[in-house]
């Protein structure tokens, strides 16, 4: 009796950790990464601003590919913010209302309010140097700053809330509160 007993807890233990869960479902961490650079890595020069005086070609103030693997299951939508961490946290880039059903961006991400890729996606106005839609590059002509991308997954599929005359302040804070996880990656440049 003693046996049949210690055999049937053990089974029991087996079969509670093989439907746990934990156990069932490999869960991925949500990371935000690039092709064109590794996490705290140099970013290349394709993605630095234009605005900025001198006329180095290799400069074209492309948006770099990002994707992100492991979002939450309840993220119905996503949006991007990208900061100068050594200049007050400039905000740089915002992108917004990227679908739930799109897992990264390509490089060079059309510089309008309305980009047709991702679909149904929308940016900010930067009001920097470039006066721009969407993504301004790094500019730190003498020094080497570090920029953070973050993606957030958001718990709504459209920040309604926000326009084309919206600040880039006031969406990153729309986007933050909305927030139900988030990744980063940076790049120095």
């Amino acid at each position: 009796m003693r046996a049949t007993r210690i055999v049937f807890c053990a089974l029991f233990a087996v079969g509670a950790t093989v439907l746990s869960p934990s156990a069932s479902t490999a869960s991925t961490a949500f990371t935000l990464t690039s092709t064109a650079f590794a996490d705290g890595g140099l970013m290349p020069k394709v993605h630095e601003c234009t605005s900025g005086g001198g006329q180095d070609p290799a400069k074209k103030n492309e948006s770099p590919p990002l994707a992100w693997p492991g979002a939450p299951a309840a993220a119905k939508s996503y949006a991007i913010v990208m900061r100068d961490l050594d200049n007050a946290n400039l905000i740089h880039w915002v992108i917004y209302d990227i679908p739930a059903s799109t897992a990264s961006l390509p490089q060079n991400v059309q510089h309008v309010y309305r980009p047709p890729v991702p679909a149904g996606s929308r940016q900010v106005y930067y009001r920097g140097s470039a006066s721009l839609y969407g993504y301004q590059g790094p500019c730190s002509p003498s020094t080497v700053n570090t920029y953070e991308f973050v993606v957030h997954a958001l718990d709504r599929a459209s920040l309604t809330g926000l326009n084309s005359g919206s600040s880039t302040q006031t969406a990153a804070r729309t986007i933050t509160a909305a927030s139900i996880g988030s990744a980063r990656i940076t790049g120095e440049s």
